[in-house]
């Protein structure tokens, strides 16, 4: 049966390293739903967070061919209970609407949004939250002629306590690990 599953994966920082992920889900013919690239708390560590809509197996198949990068550290699976997450909304919305209509101002404190910027042709509003509520909150701006929308792609933090670098020093202990990421 197919479910959201988030897999996450800690790099080396390297080009084309991108590419080579995305390829593997190409072959599979597997759609990725969300990806967002950060540099992590680990001086020299970059995190990929991928969203994908599929079977169990076709997600832990991915994360396997995935962890073969040479400079994928780790790659980890999660669904949706494993994790806790957030996205960044950004909404542009008609001054003029706004202007008309003063009950605005509310939905905004009501939805935890905040307001970014006024120009005289619009404002730009912020908001927070799991996908379901930023596409809430979009609904609820429909009638104020929303001019642009754009969502980030999902940020997580995990709820297993394993350390990454207990992670890596197992893989160390194993001989299959650089050392100098262990130490840091």
């Amino acid at each position: 049966m197919k479910k959201k599953y988030t897999i996450l994966i800690y790099t080396e920082n390297h080009i084309g390293l991108l590419n080579r992920i995305s390829i593997i889900f190409t072959r599979r013919k597997i759609n990725i739903e969300s990806l967002t690239t950060s540099p992590s708390r680990h001086k020299g560590i970059h995190t990929f967070v991928i969203v994908v809509n599929t079977t169990l197996e076709k997600a832990e198949h991915l994360r396997k061919n995935i962890e073969k990068q040479v400079e994928v550290l780790k790659a980890f699976l999660y669904d949706e209970d494993m994790i806790l997450t957030q996205e960044v909304a950004l909404y542009k919305v008609s001054t003029a609407q706004i202007a008309q209509n003063n009950t605005i101002e509310e939905l905004i404190r009501r939805s935890n949004a905040r307001i970014l910027d006024i120009e005289p042709e619009y404002i730009v509003i912020e908001k927070t939250g799991n996908q379901e509520e930023t596409q809430e909150f979009l609904e609820l701006l429909a009638p104020y002629d929303v001019h642009e929308f754009i969502r980030s792609g999902r940020v997580i933090v995990t709820k297993p306590m394993k350390r990454l670098f207990s992670h890596f020093k197992d893989l160390e202990d194993e001989g299959a690990y650089k050392k100098e990421f262990v130490e840091m």
